[in-house]
């Protein structure tokens, strides 16, 4: 079955679908959101936050980039770091993710969050090669506790939603675009 792709060209989640199609169709549905609601926006754009916050679309790119590599490359995947978020001082730069917007270009916003998406898609496809994959666990926070595979992509739509949120907000305050 062919899936269904809306007015925004975001295909629609499986009505029906297993598990892993469910989850990976409601992540992917997420993530073409985050990609729609910055589409087409300037530097300047992306970097314009409302009062009183100081979020920006640019900085959302940026963060959910970090926040793929984090998940899927250094929890599950267990790789260090890769670049730019290995060169961050986070003790001095706690929002490094989200600073990191303020020096790139739009074009290289969106060509690191769509590498990350990328990088994430390739992890979790190797996973899912192994049976169990879904309920197999791996170190999280320093080895305080331990999350499944399936907690990081509901953990993962969980994030996007909350930022699509306040991405839609952003992005109808400065334009008038609006979405669901």
């Amino acid at each position: 079955m062919t899936a269904r792709i809306d007015d925004q060209g975001r295909a629609e989640p499986p009505l029906a679908g297993s598990e892993v199609q469910s989850l990976r169709g409601f992540l992917s549905y997420q993530r073409s959101t985050l990609e729609w609601k910055t589409r087409g926006l300037s530097t300047a754009e992306l970097g314009r936050a409302i009062d009183p916050t100081t979020m920006t679309l640019g900085g959302l790119l940026t963060h959910l980039a970090w926040v793929e590599d984090f998940w899927f490359g250094t929890v599950l995947a267990k790789t260090p770091p890769s670049e730019p978020w290995a060169g961050i001082d986070w003790q001095a730069h706690h929002d490094g993710d989200w600073e990191l917007a303020t020096t790139l270009e739009a074009d290289e916003m969106r060509a690191l969050w769509r590498q990350a998406v990328g990088q994430s898609e390739a992890i979790v496809d190797r996973a899912l090669q192994h049976e169990g994959a879904l309920a197999e666990t791996h170190p999280a926070w320093g080895g305080r506790d331990d999350v499944s595979l399936r907690w990081i992509l509901l953990h993962m739509i969980e994030e996007y939603a909350r930022h699509n949120g306040h991405a839609d907000l952003l992005r109808e305050a400065f334009d008038g675009e609006t979405g669901e």
